[in-house]
């Protein structure tokens, strides 16, 4: 049997189930896998690659989704532990890879929460233009909205996990109709005598098409890595592993939130590219577009409105699962202790308040000081940001997929217990999710994102490499400088009495009234 120091025994493992709730089920994971991955947006972008997408989109399920689904399954009924990437990385590969692991995960999270912020902004132009509307069209305006958003999210994450989780259930079933709704619209425009919108004939379905990009890569294949990387999250919800009720939740938000969102992904694309032709096509609101154009405005409108609710919600979604990895990183003394403290409702305020404060810096920056100040388009460092975060996002996933070749090594009594297929299929997972991870960074860097505001591919490449950089590095440090600090060598037994002793905040321990 494994001794305690080889099994890499952590402070948070001891502390955290006694400072949050066991409340969430199979189907508030489903909700939080949905509202974590499941950008439904990511079908408009994608109508550029034509009827080829669809075979792009079964692939990225193939060997990304599908395939981190078997590995996420594992390692979280192994160690079922709050921070999940972080701890099952700390426990295959040793503290600094878990560190690096949970740093690198937990950055993209303040970052898409500005994105759900402008995406409920982007919704609301939509709702202007069926109405031939002009709104929201100052830079201070938008970052208004997304300020908005962000707060909000932070106060309901702040309540009791379970009424904040019953929010967002109750969000999760008008945002599956909107779904319903945004494929459905591609048939009610065929049945009502329309040609499709864009053509579906033979030569369209060859995903190698488009010219040749860097090292000869067809344009096309950019795709993939879009499609990759539209599936990112799939492990965030056992961010709040301690929080699950039981191991079988695991297995059935893993299975039914990927059936979710493989027919969600390939529904919506069907309708967009039906009903939408590609020239007139909103990459972000082509949804909506499409239920306006082929059933009426009104209902488009009821859509945009559900989307810009979802978004809403999922800034709040993803404030209270990504503010987990911090919560551990406090507990762990790897960030201020306070951290890793939590409220009265049991949940880690400062690190949602934390994070939201940097997602209001960024915001504040972009939109208020870069979008009103100066002439430079607010746009491109954003979007410079996002592109740059998503790669370093892309690395966590990566050490997600290489967890599984190390965890055996790090306690073989658990593996075996844990395991549901076959060693060699887990390892097959393994590879084929890490190569196709791999490939998605690479067709980032082939090809621009957005070419109008990086003209250059020279450029482009220059500011995913220094952004990537400078993260990795961040994280780097941050780990050194806690080694040297707050820790100074403590035994894993003095800094958990440590962090039992300053768990909870000092308001928690006043008395409800």
């Amino acid at each position: 049997m494994a001794t305690a120091r080889e099994e890499r025994v952590m402070v948070s493992e001891q502390v955290a189930p006694v400072l949050v709730a066991r409340t969430l089920g199979a189907f508030d994971l489903v909700v939080i896998f949905v509202g974590i991955v499941l950008f439904i947006v990511n079908s408009a972008s994608l109508q550029f690659a034509g009827p080829s997408l669809f075979i792009y989109w079964v692939v990225a399920f193939l060997t990304f989704l599908i395939t981190g689904a078997f590995v996420t399954a594992h390692l979280g009924r192994m160690f079922p532990e709050e921070g999940s990437l972080y701890v099952w990385t700390h426990k295959a590969l040793g503290p600094f890879w878990g560190f690096f692991a949970g740093f690198v995960a937990w950055w993209p999270g303040p970052i898409v929460m500005v994105l759900a912020g402008i995406l409920v902004a982007t919704f609301a132009q939509q709702i202007g233009t069926f109405l031939d509307a002009e709104i929201l069209t100052e830079s201070w305006q938008v970052g208004l909205v997304v300020l908005a958003v962000l707060w909000f999210g932070a106060a309901m994450s702040l309540l009791r996990l379970r009424v904040t989780q019953t929010y967002a259930n109750i969000q999760f079933v008008f945002y599956a109709a909107a779904i319903f709704v945004m494929g459905l619209a591609g048939l009610v425009w065929l049945l009502s005598g329309n040609e499709p919108a864009n053509s579906f004939a033979a030569e369209n379905w060859n995903p190698f098409g488009g010219e040749a990009l860097v090292l000869g890569i067809p344009a096309l294949l950019t795709a993939f890595s879009f499609c990759v990387l539209a599936l990112l999250g799939i492990e965030v919800p056992l961010n709040m592993g301690v929080e699950v009720k039981s191991a079988d939740a695991i297995r059935k938000y893993l299975l039914w939130g990927c059936v979710f969102v493989m027919v969600a992904y390939l529904w919506t694309s069907f309708g967009n590219m039906v009903a939408v032709p590609l020239d007139e096509n909103n990459a972000t609101t082509g949804g909506a577009q499409a239920v306006g154009l082929a059933m009426n405005e009104g209902l488009g409108i009821i859509v945009a409105l559900i989307l810009m609710w979802f978004f809403l919600t999922s800034s709040m979604v993803y404030n209270y699962s990504f503010a987990r990895l911090l919560f551990v990183s406090g507990l762990e003394r790897r960030l201020p202790h306070q951290i890793g403290q939590v409220n009265r409702n049991q949940v880690p305020a400062n690190a949602v308040i934390l994070q939201t404060v940097i997602s209001t810096l960024i915001t504040i920056v972009v939109f208020f000081i870069i979008g009103t100040f100066t002439e430079l388009d607010p746009n491109k460092p954003y979007l410079g940001l996002l592109a740059g975060v998503t790669i370093v996002w892309c690395i966590s996933t990566a050490l997600l997929f290489l967890d599984i070749f190390f965890a055996k090594r790090a306690n073989p009594r658990r593996f075996e217990e844990a395991r549901r297929v076959p060693v060699g299929f887990l390892y097959l997972c393994g590879a084929v999710g890490f190569i196709a991870n791999i490939l998605a960074v690479l067709f980032i860097f082939v090809g621009q994102w957005y070419p109008d505001l990086w003209p250059t591919l020279a450029e482009w490449n220059t500011w995913m490499i220094v952004i990537t950089v400078v993260s990795v590095t961040v994280g780097v440090a941050i780990y050194f400088i806690s080694e040297a600090t707050s820790r100074r060598g403590k035994t894993e037994e003095e800094l958990a009495a440590e962090a039992a002793a300053a768990g909870v905040t000092p308001e928690a321990e006043r008395p409800t009234t």
